[in-house]
């Protein structure tokens, strides 16, 4: 990747941009590589036909922001964190998702590259507070909820519909208010 990206927002190891379809190769290369880390939690596209279709959802969907996470250092994508489910007016939240590629996972990237999709949501997007849902069994992803300082909000039985079952999740949300500085109104 080019020195001249132009990221959304950097931390001292990532940066972070939108989706292209011009990614689909690396991120599909990196999802396959990478299934033994996701399943059975996540199941990102592994084909140049399905990234097509999921980017494209990303990239023209008002109701949704997707985000790469990139190694300054080469511009190598090292997760997505993607925001779905935007709903603005008086709600002002959107409900997080994200997956770390293997070759970055436990080198406390995505960590950063959260805090900066974080900043990124409450600020330009003027979004007032986001919400995680994860499997309890999956302790990476509640271990990253925690760290970027979302709180737990309780327990949905049967919530989402992933690997051919409807699956239990904890609710994890941050607002504006609760990190240093946050603000109380819009």
């Amino acid at each position: 990747m080019s020195e001249n990206v132009r990221y959304l927002a950097v931390g001292p190891r990532v940066g972070i941009r939108h989706f292209t379809l011009d990614d689909g190769p690396e991120f599909t290369a990196r999802a396959r590589e990478s299934k033994s880390l996701h399943q059975p939690w996540l199941f990102p596209p592994t084909t140049s036909t399905a990234y097509a279709a999921y980017a494209g959802r990303l990239i023209e969907g008002p109701t949704r922001a997707g985000f790469l996470v990139c190694e300054r250092e080469d511009g190598g994508i090292a997760g997505f964190i993607n925001i779905n489910n935007i709903v603005g007016g008086g709600f002002a939240c959107g409900a997080l998702g994200y997956g770390a590629f293997a070759h970055a996972a436990g080198r406390g990237l995505m960590s950063e590259g959260l805090g900066l999709v974080v900043e990124y949501a409450f600020g330009a997007m003027g979004l007032h507070r986001l919400e995680i849902n994860v499997q309890p069994r999956n302790t990476a992803s509640i271990a990253l909820a925690r760290r970027c300082g979302f709180r737990l909000e309780g327990f949905s039985p049967d919530f989402l519909f992933i690997d051919g079952a409807w699956r239990d999740h904890e609710r994890w949300a941050l607002t504006t208010e609760m990190r240093p500085g946050g603000r109380a109104g819009r």
